[in-house]
């Protein structure tokens, strides 16, 4: 069941990092160097602002410095209503769907901190096609995602490898801040994103939601 189609957020979308076991194990040796000197123990957020949606089907511009862009392919959680200090237990009540996300961004190794000029490029986050409403997901442990470019699968994601399941990272990020109704919280990237160039067409798919594809093409001279 669709709530909208074409979907586009109608609050704040939020990123998250290190929420996938593989990419917490990959980046663990530089956790423990300074000036950190340990794991983060709250979930790392970021925001992709309004510059960057791109809807479904659309044209992705890459800039002419970029010569590759990295594909973060994740579900996200769209708030059904405002969630403040709520309990796990609870969380999924407070989702009203889920929709298909690709987090593109400029390769860098920044994870406390991620550089905005490097994730919030104009069209840098994939959106859509459609809200599915949460009813007729089931559980988000359960869901995967294939990743394809120009036709050749490059990735498989699977989120029962969250280090916050979707109910423990809703509760946590609400108990420091509150999600509004429209808001958008992705549950995260997997370690081994691909790379893509311009020319390349890049298609995320799931099992019971549309597939979201979109094309990157070179900036204009």
């Amino acid at each position: 069941m669709n709530l909208m189609t074409p979907f586009m957020p109608g609050g704040t979308v939020y990123g998250v990092l290190l929420n996938f076991r593989g990419d917490l194990q990959a980046l663990a040796p530089q956790m423990n160097e300074p000036p950190y000197k340990a794991p983060p123990k709250a979930p790392i957020l970021y925001i992709k602002p309004a510059n960057t949606w791109s809807a479904q089907g659309a044209s992705i511009v890459v800039p002419a410095n970029v010569p590759q862009v990295e594909i973060g392919a994740t579900m996200a959680m769209v708030m059904g209503q405002d969630a403040c200090a709520i309990r796990a237990g609870d969380a999924l009540e407070y989702v009203a769907g889920y929709v298909l996300m690709n987090d593109l961004s400029v390769p860098h190794t920044s994870f406390y901190r991620p550089p905005v000029k490097y994730k919030c490029l104009d069209g840098f986050l994939g959106v859509g096609p459609a809200c599915v409403a949460a009813q007729g997901t089931g559980d988000p442990a359960h869901f995967t995602l294939a990743v394809h470019v120009n036709g050749v699968l490059r990735q498989s994601v699977d989120f029962a490898n969250l280090v916050r399941n979707a109910a423990q990272l809703l509760a946590d990020v609400s108990g420091f801040m509150t999600l509004r109704r429209g808001d958008v919280l992705m549950l995260g990237c997997d370690a081994g994103r691909p790379l893509a160039r311009a020319g390349d067409r890049i298609e995320i798919s799931a099992p019971r939601f549309e597939t979201l594809c979109n094309t990157l093409v070179q900036e204009a001279a």
